[in-house]
């Protein structure tokens, strides 16, 4: 399988990684969550609930928020582990984590 996973930022712009079912070899859903928990607490995301309570969609859209576009602009290699991890737990062929409108889809 192949995967598409789009982020999109305010004003319109968007980045696109595309990944093979290869570049999650190695990926388990343990270390996926490990690093997005790692990126959460290094980039100071705040819980998107007012509760409190952070599940698995609140934390993608914050670490990509937090993380910042110029991370996806600059940071190729972070970008690529971002959509790895996404790829990885989500498992659908094309995913959009749009910043913007606060969606996973």
């Amino acid at each position: 399988m192949s995967y598409q996973v789009t982020v999109a930022f305010p004003g319109g712009n968007e980045h696109e990684i595309h990944l093979l079912e290869s570049d999650l070899i190695g990926l388990t859903p343990d270390r996926a969550h490990l690093w997005l928990d790692e990126e959460w607490i290094a980039l100071e995301c705040e819980p998107l609930n007012p509760v409190g309570k952070i599940l698995l969609l609140d934390k993608i859209l914050s670490v990509a928020k937090y993380g910042g576009e110029k991370r996806f602009v600059q940071n190729d290699e972070w970008a690529r582990q971002f959509a790895r991890c996404v790829a990885l737990l989500l498992d659908r062929p094309a995913i959009r984590v749009d910043v913007a409108a606060l969606i996973v889809g």
